[in-house]
């Protein structure tokens, strides 16, 4: 911060387990990903390159440098692991995973259908060479799962040997943990907290009320993902209690 503020809430340091911001690039530009490390390097600690966009980003090695030379891990989304999985080619992904220099590996079932058995197959398979970060849920809004469903799988996946569980929501915030116009599934939300240790879980909440939502819920530490480039200060200020939607949320009593 550039100045001090009293009493404002907690906020872990990275490098972080808890109160993790992780970025979605869409597909940004070499001087786009520099900039957006000029001005939230502090506050990011995942960028996820979006879905399959790794495979077209133009200067891909030099724009995974700048976000590691900023502190920044960064990582291919999950669609890219089931785009190999599906043409059972994952011995070529782990050659590219380890071609550009990538530790962390998102493993999915959102495009394509697989067991909890197979996944966890999948995980074990990677835990031993990289920081394996798994995703629930399907990026169909019409395939809505029971919460126990939701909890078996994150448990499956967590037992497997995965470090962190993200709740899928789309880039959009319109499936999964959400309902397609974007309000929080409050019954899933509640049944996942009961099972599952929330700093073993990673939301993702692409929407300004979103963020919201779990930052009153769970405070200003809960892990958020799929955030908008453009919104890294925006929540920062929102986990600070220093935006009217959480100005008194975080508040000393």
């Amino acid at each position: 911060m550039n100045f001090d503020i009293p009493q404002l809430p907690q906020r872990s340091q990275k490098p972080r387990v808890t109160g993790l911001t992780m970025v979605l690039d869409p597909g940004l530009s070499l001087r786009e990903a520099e900039d957006l490390m000029s001005v939230g390097a502090e506050y990011i600690d995942y960028v996820k390159l979006g879905w399959t966009t790794a495979a077209f980003a133009p200067n891909l090695r030099e724009k995974i440098a700048a976000y590691r030379a900023a502190g920044v891990e960064v990582y291919f989304g999950g669609t890219l692991f089931e785009v190999f999985a599906i043409r059972k080619a994952l011995d070529q992904y782990r050659k590219v995973l380890n071609e550009y220099g990538i530790r962390h590996i998102e493993i999915s079932d959102g495009s394509i259908e697989m067991t909890d058995a197979e996944k966890a197959a999948y995980v074990r398979q990677f835990k031993d060479d990289f920081h394996v970060i798994t995703e629930v849920g399907s990026k169909d809004a019409n395939k809505v799962f029971a919460p126990y469903i939701w909890v078996q799988k994150i448990k499956s996946d967590l037992d497997a040997g995965a470090q962190l569980v993200i709740t899928e929501a789309r880039e959009s915030g319109s499936a999964g943990v959400f309902q397609t116009s974007g309000e929080v599934r409050t019954d899933l939300i509640d049944e996942i907290l009961h099972a599952i240790p929330q700093e073993k879980l990673l939301f993702e909440a692409p929407r300004k009320d979103q963020q919201v939502w779990f930052l009153k819920k769970l405070g200003p530490d809960v892990n958020l993902g799929n955030i908008n480039t453009r919104e890294i200060i925006g929540l920062e200020t929102l986990r600070r209690g220093l935006r009217g939607d959480t100005f008194h949320t975080f508040l000393p009593k």
